[in-house]
């Protein structure tokens, strides 16, 4: 079960150090259910990531979309997990109008990312609002 956005904010907040930030992502990461490899199939991999990523969405109750994902990197899992958590539950409107800069940038991930990794947390969530607008579509 991952932990809820909420939370994930509240506790960057209470860490100064970026390493200690980074080692929280990782703890992220390791908590993320594990994704079974029958479903790293390149229809659900993330393109435009240097790690591989993969997301799968599936249906919830009403509009609702729900997500899981993995990454073959210890960050870049974390960074699955906060994107799950930001965006797991909601209903495909509010997936697809959500803000991830303004959550990248409230817990300082839009300054402490190599260039390639916010690259691919951009095309993850991309990924992740496409899946919701072709739900609403639908």
């Amino acid at each position: 079960m991952t932990r809820a956005i909420d939370t994930i904010i509240d506790d960057f907040d209470l860490l100064d150090d970026w390493e200690d930030k980074y080692r929280y992502v990782i703890e992220l990461g390791r908590e993320l259910p594990d994704m079974d490899d029958s479903e790293k199939t390149a229809a659900n991999k993330v393109n435009g990531c240097v790690s591989q990523v993969w997301v799968v969405a599936e249906p919830g109750e009403g509009e609702t979309l729900h997500f899981r994902g993995d990454s073959d990197a210890h960050i870049v899992r974390g960074l699955v997990a906060i994107m799950i958590s930001a965006l797991s539950g909601k209903p495909s409107h509010d997936i697809v109008a959500f803000d991830a800069e303004a959550l990248f940038k409230r817990i300082g991930l839009d300054s402490h990312l190599t260039p390639q990794r916010a690259n691919g947390l951009r095309s993850m969530v991309e990924r992740m609002k496409a899946e919701a607008a072709g739900m609403a579509a639908a």
